[in-house]
């Protein structure tokens, strides 16, 4: 999921410190707005792709997707306590 697009910066900014990329593809499921529009104003428009399969109009107050993917990546990994 790419909800506000603040993880992705801050893996793009550890990726700098090895080389510039020559290109930027970013892979998601579900994206909000906010997060493709973040994206695309903080990452070079000429080197980058975004790839959504949908995109979720907006975020919750905690800035959540809604309904999301259901915590699917905490979940893989078992159940929450």
């Amino acid at each position: 999921m790419l909800a506000t697009g603040g993880s992705m910066e801050l893996s793009y900014q550890a990726l700098l410190t090895k080389g510039e990329p020559s290109h930027i593809h970013i892979a998601t499921i579900i994206a909000s707005r906010q997060a493709i529009d973040f994206c695309r104003d903080n990452f070079p428009a000429d080197k980058t792709t975004i790839w959504a399969a949908a995109i979720d109009p907006d975020l919750n107050e905690s800035a959540y997707i809604v309904p999301g993917l259901g915590d699917a990546g905490d979940l893989a990994y078992g159940e929450k306590d």
